[in-house]
């Protein structure tokens, strides 16, 4: 378990006490799945949420990358981002942000210079 593993090799961790599953994980790299068999749900929370992971099942293995409507991917040193459905659009896309300011209502106090007293009062009025 010193290298990242591609093929049908399951690693499975061993511990005493279900405490000691973050004491082991804390230290390792953020793995791209986390599969968790339990019928517990306090551990399934706890487990979702204190962890760092790319995706995951509980009570199932590989099924969320075969769920075409969920992202797949991973964190940190197992990548970034994900793909699969929506998720895989937005990650392959650039959402252009534009603002259209309409020509019909442009108020001259944006405009420097503001040289007389009431545009001076007005923006007073704004900026306080």
């Amino acid at each position: 378990m010193q290298e990242e593993i591609f093929g049908p090799i399951l690693p499975i961790v061993t511990f005493e006490n279900f405490a000691e599953v973050y004491e082991i994980l804390k230290d390792k790299q953020k793995p791209l799945a986390l599969y968790l068999f339990s019928s517990d749900k306090s551990r399934i929370d706890s487990i979702t949420k204190r962890c760092a992971f790319g995706g995951g099942c509980v009570n199932d293995t590989i099924i969320h990358l075969a769920t075409s409507g969920m992202g797949f991917g991973g964190v940190g040193e197992s990548g970034m981002g994900a793909y699969h459905g929506r998720a895989g659009f937005f990650a392959f896309s650039h959402v252009k942000s534009i603002v259209d300011k309409k020509t019909w209502l442009d108020l001259p106090m944006r405009y420097r210079p503001h040289e007389s007293r009431f545009y001076r009062w007005l923006m007073h009025l704004f900026l306080r």
